[in-house]
């Protein structure tokens, strides 16, 4: 069975920094996109950034751009989200997902076929 589990988040100030990571069982990621989303009250899922994997190709959303970093420890099957200058419109319950075969389009998350549970991360002003 495939588990993702993400980890990290939290409250942080505005102008702060967190590092969510996520970390796979049953799988590894080795051809496989690994993406995070976000969703914030009544608000749609929203696509973050994504890596693939095998190469390190990212992108991200254009509001985070500057500010977070994907990234990605082959060796430990896990990847990371660095989130620098935090503000309170980033807040929302994040989810880290994989993608495999990598195909179609990596900022919708119906691309995706395993989900985390999410992790909280609230950002006060």
């Amino acid at each position: 069975q495939v588990q993702l589990v993400e980890s990290g988040g939290g409250l942080v100030q505005a102008g702060g920094s967190l590092r969510l990571s996520c970390a796979a069982s049953g799988r590894t990621f080795t051809r496989d996109a690994v993406g995070w989303f976000r969703q914030a009250p009544g608000k749609e899922r929203e696509f973050v950034a994504t890596i693939i994997w095998s190469s390190g190709y990212s992108a991200y959303l254009d509001s985070v751009k500057g500010r977070f970093t994907i990234s990605r420890d082959t060796a430990k099957n896990v990847g990371y989200l660095q989130m620098s200058s935090l503000k309170p419109e980033d807040t929302a319950v994040y989810y880290c997902a994989s993608s495999f075969p990598v195909s179609g389009n990596l900022r919708n998350p119906e691309t995706y076929n395993y989900w985390g549970q999410g992790t909280q991360v609230t950002v006060s002003s």
